[in-house]
C-alpha cells in the first residue's frame, strides 16, 4: 500500500507508547505510517479531578476534530476513556488485545495503612474513589492528576499520603511499576480498562479493512459488553460506574458491574454467566438489573452533583418517590414528627361502639397495637382520607363514610349520623374543626387520646424554593426549625389552611396522596 496511515495519538508518554505499539503492529503487516502528536484538554487542565471538567469525551475530542478535519486517518485512545457514542462518521476500527484491566494501588512505605482507621489514599477517578471508600468508610481521598510519572512524583513528594491508584496497564507498558504496590483485585476496573482502541472514519473503507488486520476479537466481545452497560446506565466515563467481562475456557461470558454513588455509602452489583453464543442482552439484562435495584436514583443523584437542594419534603420519601420528581428538582426528605402509639385501656372496646372517627394511618396502628381486630366492634366508621379508608377496610372492617378532610366529614356527620354520638381516635396534636362543628350541632365527641405527636424537623440551610407538608402538625414542626420561604405544597385543605398562616404561596394537591403532592410539585416548579 502507498498511502502513509497518519496517527493520531495525545503526546503524553503512555498515549505515545500506545500510538507505537499500533505503528509496529501495523507497520509489521507491510504499511507505512505517520505519528501526529496532538495536545487534549485533558492533558492541559490538571488543577481539577476529571469529573469536575464537565467535558464529555475530554482525552479523545480534540483527536475526534482532528480526524474529521482528516488531518489524520486514524486515533489511538485508552477504550475506556472513549464515550460509549461517538460521534457521526467515527467509527471503532480496531481494538488490540487487552493488557492488565487491574486497579494498582502504590503505597509509600508499607501496606499497615490499609487496616488503620485514618489513611489518606490518591486519584483523580471517581470510580475508584467510591470504591475505596465503600470499603474504607474512615480513610480520605484526594484528588491526583497529571500523567503517570508526574502523579508517582507526588506521591512520593506528598508526606501526608499513604498511597496512590494507578491503572495497571499503563504502569506496565511504561515499565514503571513501583516494587511497593498490589494490584486490587477487589476493585471492578473501568469498563474497557486495559484495552486500545482505534478509530477511523466511517467512510474511509480502506484504512478500515486494514485496521480490522489487528482486531482482537475476544478483547472487542468483552470490551463491548462492558461499554454497552456503561451506556445502558447513561453513565459518562467519569462517572462511578465499573464492569468486566472475561471468556473462560468453557466458552462462557462472565460479567460483573457495579454502580456506587459518589461517596460510596451505596453500591449495587451485579454478575451473571452466559455461553459465548448467549451473550446477546447479556448488558442489557445486567444495566436493567442495576437499575431496578435503586441504581436510577443513585444515577439520578450523580446528575444533579453539587446542586443545592429546592425542594424539602417534610416526610422521608421512598426511592420509588423521589424518582418522580421533575430533573431539575433537587430534592431532600425527612421526617418532620415521630409517632408515638399510647397504651389504651380494654375498657374502651368492651361494648360495640355505634359510631367511631379514624382520621389518620396513625390512628389505626393505635388501635391494632393494643387489640385484636375482632375486639374492635365498631357499627360505623368513618374516615377522613382514602389511604386510611384502605387500611380500616383491610384490617379492621367496612367504612360507612370518608372525606378529603375533617372538616368536610364533620359537615357530613352533622347531617347524616345515626345517634348523637361519636368516639374519635386522634392524636395529642389535633385541630378543632371537627370536636367543634360536631359540638356545636349537639353531637357528643369522646376523644381518646390514640398517639402523640412529637416535632423533629430538620434545621435546612439556605433558602427552598418550596417545602411539601403533608399534615398541619407538619407545619408547625418545620417552623420551629425554619422560616417560612418559599411555595408551601400541602397534601390537603387541612394542611393547607395550616401553612396559609405563613406562607404567601400555598398550592394544594389534586388528591391527598404524597404521590400527588409531588406532582404537584413538578407541575409548578419553574428551574432558575
Amino acid at each position: 500500500m502507498s498511502k502513509i496511515i497518519r496517527i493520531g495519538t495525545r503526546d503524553s508518554q503512555l498515549a505515545m507508547w500506545q500510538a507505537k505499539t499500533v505503528q509496529s503492529q501495523l507497520e509489521h503487516l507491510g504499511h507505512k505510517t505517520v505519528l501526529v502528536p496532538i495536545k487534549s484538554t485533558g492533558d492541559i487542565v490538571l488543577d481539577k479531578p476529571l469529573y469536575e471538567l464537565g467535558i464529555t469525551g475530554i482525552f479523545t475530542k480534540t483527536l475526534d476534530i482532528a480526524m474529521l478535519n482528516e488531518d489524520i486517518d486514524i486515533a489511538v485512545h485508552s477504550l475506556k476513556d472513549v464515550p460509549t457514542i461517538l460521534p457521526k462518521g467515527i467509527v471503532q476500527a480496531a481494538v488490540l488485545k487487552r493488557g492488565n484491566i487491574n486497579d494498582t494501588l502504590v503505597y509509600k512505605t508499607n501496606e499497615e495503612f490499609l487496616s488503620a482507621r485514618d489513611a489518606v489514599i490518591a486519584t483523580g477517578s471517581l470510580r475508584r474513589r467510591a470504591q475505596w471508600l465503600n470499603r474504607y468508610p474512615t480513610h480520605t481521598v484526594v484528588g491526583l492528576r497529571g500523567n503517570v510519572n508526574s502523579r508517582l512524583e507526588k506521591l512520593d513528594t506528598n508526606e501526608n499520603w499513604n498511597a496512590a491508584i494507578f491503572a495497571g496497564a499503563g504502569l506496565g507498558r511504561l515499565g514503571i511499576t513501583p516494587e511497593n504496590s498490589i494490584n486490587l483485585h477487589w476493585m471492578i476496573p473501568a469498563p474497557a480498562q486495559g484495552a486500545i482502541m482505534i478509530t477511523a472514519l466511517e467512510a474511509d473503507e480502506e484504512t478500515r479493512a486494514i485496521c480490522a488486520e489487528i482486531n482482537d476479537e475476544v478483547t472487542e466481545i468483552c470490551t463491548s459488553i462492558e461499554r454497552e452497560f456503561l451506556n445502558r446506565l447513561e453513565g459518562g466515563c467519569t462517572a462511578p460506574i465499573g464492569a468486566i467481562c472475561y471468556i473462560n475456557k468453557e466458552e462462557e461470558v462472565n460479567f460483573k458491574g457495579i454502580l456506587l454513588s459518589k461517596d460510596g455509602t451505596k453500591k449495587i452489583e451485579v454478575s451473571k454467566v452466559v455461553p459465548l453464543d448467549k451473550r446477546e442482552g447479556l448488558a442489557e439484562f445486567c444495566a436493567d438489573y442495576i437499575i431496578g435495584k435503586g441504581g436510577k436514583t443513585l444515577i439520578d443523584e450523580l446528575g444533579r452533583g453539587d446542586k443545592i437542594t429546592n425542594i424539602y419534603s417534610t416526610k422521608k420519601l421512598t426511592d420509588d418517590q423521589a424518582m418522580l420528581f421533575h430533573n431539575d428538582v433537587v430534592s431532600e426528605s425527612n421526617d418532620a414528627i415521630k409517632i408515638s402509639l399510647n397504651r389504651l385501656s380494654k375498657s374502651l372496646v368492651r361494648n360495640e361502639i355505634q359510631n367511631v372517627i379514624i382520621t389518620s394511618k396513625n390512628a389505626v396502628e393505635a388501635l391494632l397495637t393494643n387489640f385484636s381486630a375482632p375486639e374492635l366492634q365498631f357499627k360505623n366508621i368513618y374516615c377522613v382520607g382514602r389511604r386510611t379508608k384502605r387500611m380500616v377496610e383491610k384490617r379492621i372492617g367496612k367504612v360507612k363514610h370518608t372525606e378529603a378532610n375533617a372538616k368536610k366529614l364533620a359537615e357530613y356527620l352533622v347531617e347524616y349520623i345515626e345517634g348523637t354520638e361519636v368516639t374519635y381516635f386522634c392524636s395529642d396534636l389535633r385541630l378543632d374543626d371537627l370536636p367543634n362543628i360536631l359540638t356545636e350541632n349537639k353531637i357528643t365527641v369522646n376523644e381518646v387520646e390514640a398517639y402523640q405527636t412529637k416535632f423533629d424537623a430538620d434545621k435546612v440551610e439556605g433558602n427552598l424554593d418550596g417545602i411539601m407538608f403533608y399534615s398541619p402538625s407538619t407545619v408547625e414542626s418545620f417552623l420551629k426549625q425554619n422560616k417560612a420561604n418559599g411555595i408551601a405544597f400541602c397534601i390537603g385543605e387541612t394542611t393547607a389552611k395550616a401553612a396559609k398562616q405563613y406562607f404567601e404561596d400555598v398550592r394544594i394537591a389534586k388528591v391527598p396522596t404524597v404521590e400527588s403532592v409531588i406532582e404537584l410539585v413538578n407541575e409548578n416548579y419553574i428551574p432558575a
